[in-house]
């Protein structure tokens, strides 16, 4: 075996992987239990590629935006960082009282929703609703090198285990 040099390891890393095709899976946890599979069996995974085939961005809306909603987005997550920054403070003075405690989270919860509400209005105008983005494949390809194909389709062909 070479040693790879960091620059060398990267370069590989941004080419398609080539090998031959073990087996084509609809789904990403299906070519990902196989791959587990194989290495349950010692086989040199490290050598082993996933490939995803016909990508496809999908944005899916989850909700809409509202000032009310953005308000209490604000509030809740200025909250949880007053909370934080209390939790903090008490580490470092613990003569920290309830009350100062409780202002901290009050004062992270009036800047968490002053904060969201100004980023609120600025994008309003461009987009009014959440959604999540992915990149999904139609297919996913498990490569192997060609010298291992054989032991990869032999371990493969075992049952695998619940």
């Amino acid at each position: 075996m070479t040693n790879q040099t960091p620059a060398s390891r990267l370069a590989a890393m941004q080419t398609v992987p080539k090998g031959e095709v073990l087996g084509t899976y609809d789904t990403y946890i299906e070519a990902q239990r196989i791959v587990d599979h194989l290495a349950k069996a010692d086989f040199p995974v490290a050598q082993v590629s996933i490939l995803g085939n016909d990508l496809k961005s999908v944005e899916r809306v989850t909700r809409k935006l509202s000032w009310s909603r953005a308000a209490l987005e604000g509030a809740l997550s200025g909250a949880w960082f007053g909370l934080f920054l209390g939790l903090l403070f008490s580490f470092v003075s613990p003569a920290l009282t309830t009350n100062l405690f409780i202002a901290a989270v009050l004062i992270g919860a009036a800047f968490g929703l002053l904060f969201r509400l100004v980023t609120y209005a600025i994008n309003r105008r461009n987009r009014d609703f959440d959604s999540t983005k992915q990149v999904l494949a139609s297919n996913y390809q498990i490569l192997v090198p060609s010298e291992l194909l054989p032991r990869a389709q032999q371990i493969a062909a075992t049952p695998l285990q619940p």
